[in-house]
């Protein structure tokens, strides 16, 4: 006589896993530059906004932030369940249904998009609303597995936050707030791609075209050093519109200097090919995590020029 094989417990969701679904993570960084975008267009306008409003129109970006992380999670699940890196996910786990999820995504888009509108302006909504669409319907269920430019167009869907935050304040997006999301735009492919040619096979199982997958690690570490010199000079244009003062320049050249240094050395290297070394792995890791680290300290440097007084313009006396 032979044992019963033992029942399969049922996994419950816990608080955690609902709060995985909102991309706590990339929640972070995108309230973090939309609060940069908020601060200087104070700091640049003089126009002030009621702190309770701003609060406000800052939680609408977190939970537009969330919402378009649980739409992408429910549309992926599929997918999730395919990679190793995102099969622990809350909806491929099994601890959070897809229909609750879609809900969840559904629910916060209305909500977050009616606060932005009631704490601001109805520029300020209309762009959070796009933000949202443009991540989860065009990104998501569009351009993600349809071409290897996906991360490039789909880009703009993270740039938004600077923009709305200075919409916010002003009700309207002048250069210097689509400049902030240029930056951005751009500092997304070397990013993503320097983490795509760590788990190019996971993408090529699932069935997403990414760049290496499409046209080989060696075309993937190319567009990586030219996105990087396009975003090097971006960075610098602040400069010349008066967004940047002199601490912006002199911390954002050190910081580019030492993206290009990633750029070349992952572009002299076999990271993604098959014969990769480990040596090789590992700088491609390091170039991604040192991407998310620059791009803080860029928007950090903006924040605080703008918010201690210590912005000092380029030419003045």
């Amino acid at each position: 006589m032979t044992d019963a094989p033992a029942t399969p417990q049922k996994r419950y969701g816990t608080a955690g896993d609902y709060v995985q679904l909102l991309k706590p993570r990339i929640m972070m960084l995108v309230v973090f530059t939309a609060v940069a975008g908020l601060i200087a267009a104070s700091g640049v306008t003089g126009q002030a906004m009621n702190p309770l409003m701003a609060g406000i129109a800052v939680l609408a970006v977190a939970l537009g932030s969330g919402a378009a992380g649980a739409i992408n999670m429910w549309y992926d699940s599929d997918i999730d369940q395919v990679m190793t890196r995102t099969s622990t996910r809350p909806i491929p786990s099994g601890a959070v249904p897809r229909e609750e999820a879609i809900a969840m995504g559904l629910i916060m888009s209305g909500v977050s998009v009616l606060l932005m509108w009631l704490a601001s302006n109805w520029l300020a909504a209309g762009l959070l609303a796009l933000s949202i669409f443009y991540y989860g319907v065009v990104y998501t269920m569009w351009l993600k597995r349809s071409t290897p430019q996906n991360i490039v167009i789909g880009g703009g869907a993270g740039a938004f936050p600077p923009v709305i935050g200075w919409a916010a304040v002003t009700g309207n997006t002048p250069l210097d707030a689509w400049i902030l999301f240029a930056i951005i735009f751009f500092w997304t492919p070397p990013h993503f791609w320097a983490l795509s040619l760590l788990a190019h096979s996971e993408y090529e199982k699932a069935g997403v075209p990414m760049l290496p997958v499409t046209h080989g690690a060696k075309a993937t570490r190319l567009q990586m050093l030219l996105y990087t010199i396009v975003l090097i000079a971006v960075s610098m244009t602040p400069l010349i519109t008066g967004l940047g003062g002199w601490i912006y320049g002199v911390v954002t050249g050190v910081l580019g200097l030492a993206f290009l240094s990633f750029a070349v050395r992952v572009w002299r290297s076999h990271a993604g090919d098959a014969e990769a070394s480990g040596a090789d792995r590992k700088l491609a890791r390091n170039m991604f995590l040192f991407s998310i680290l620059y791009l803080f300290l860029v928007f950090a440097v903006v924040i605080v020029e703008h918010a201690t007084g210590l912005y000092f313009p380029l030419g003045a006396n």
